[in-house]
C-alpha cells in the first residue's frame, strides 16, 4: 500500500476540495482501490479472490430483501469530509436517487444504509478503526464488518445506532455462524459459505 500524506493545517489552506481533487488525479493500477483516510490518499491491491467471493454471497443475499428502488455498489465512492475521509467500501446500500441527485463520483456516507467492509490483510486495521469512526460519525445505521482477518480467527460483526464516532455492536459470531440485519433488510445472513482468506 502506498500513501501520499496531505497537509491540512489551516496556514496551508488546504480544504476538502483539494483533498478530492488529489484523489481524484491519483494514478492507480486498474482494480486497485484509492481512498482517503484520515487525510492520507491510500492506494490498496485488487481483492483477492476469497475476498470478491464474500462481496457476492453478501450482495445475492441482501438483493432479495431490499427494495427496488436502492441498489447495492461495488465501487461507490463514500465521503465523510468531517474525518477528511473518502472511502471505498466493498458494499453500500444507497437508494438509487442518491447517486443520481449527487451525480460526481462519490456520495454522501450519511446517505447509505448499510456499508459492508471486508478486510484484506492490508487493510484490516483501517476498516475495523478509522473506517468504522468514520461511518459512525457519518451516521451511517449499519456497518456490517466482515473480518477474515481477526486475530481469533475469521469474525463478523454488525454494528448499528452510531453515536458520535463510535458504533454498539449489534450482533456479532464468527464464520459460519447466522448474523441477524435488521430492518429494513430483516435478514438472516448465513456465513456457512464464506471462505477463510
Amino acid at each position: 500500500m502506498s500513501a501520499l500524506t496531505v497537509d491540512h493545517s489551516p496556514t496551508n489552506g488546504h480544504e476538502w476540495d483539494d483533498l478530492v481533487r488529489i484523489w481524484q488525479e491519483t494514478d492507480a493500477p486498474e482494480g486497485c482501490k484509492v481512498e482517503i483516510i484520515e487525510g492520507i490518499v491510500t492506494v490498496a491491491p485488487p481483492p483477492s479472490n476469497a475476498h470478491n467471493d464474500i462481496a457476492d454471497l453478501v450482495q445475492r443475499a441482501l438483493y432479495e430483501v431490499i427494495p427496488r428502488h436502492w441498489g447495492i455498489y461495488q465501487t461507490l465512492g463514500t465521503a465523510v469530509p468531517s474525518r477528511d475521509g473518502l472511502y471505498i467500501p466493498d458494499l453500500a446500500v444507497a437508494p438509487r436517487q442518491v447517486l443520481r441527485d449527487e451525480g460526481g463520483n462519490f456520495i454522501p456516507a450519511a446517505a447509505a444504509e448499510l456499508i459492508v467492509e471486508i478486510t484484506s490483510k492490508s487493510n484490516a486495521a483501517h476498516d475495523r478503526i478509522k473506517k468504522a469512526a468514520g461511518y459512525a460519525q457519518a451516521g451511517v445505521p449499519l456497518y456490517l464488518l466482515i473480518d477474515g482477518w481477526a486475530p481469533g480467527g475469521p469474525t463478523i460483526t454488525l454494528y448499528g445506532e452510531p453515536q458520535r464516532d463510535v458504533y454498539r455492536v449489534l450482533d456479532a459470531g464468527k464464520f459460519g455462524e447466522h448474523i441477524a440485519l435488521p430492518e429494513p433488510f430483516g435478514l438472516e445472513l448465513d456465513t456457512g459459505e464464506f471462505a477463510e482468506n
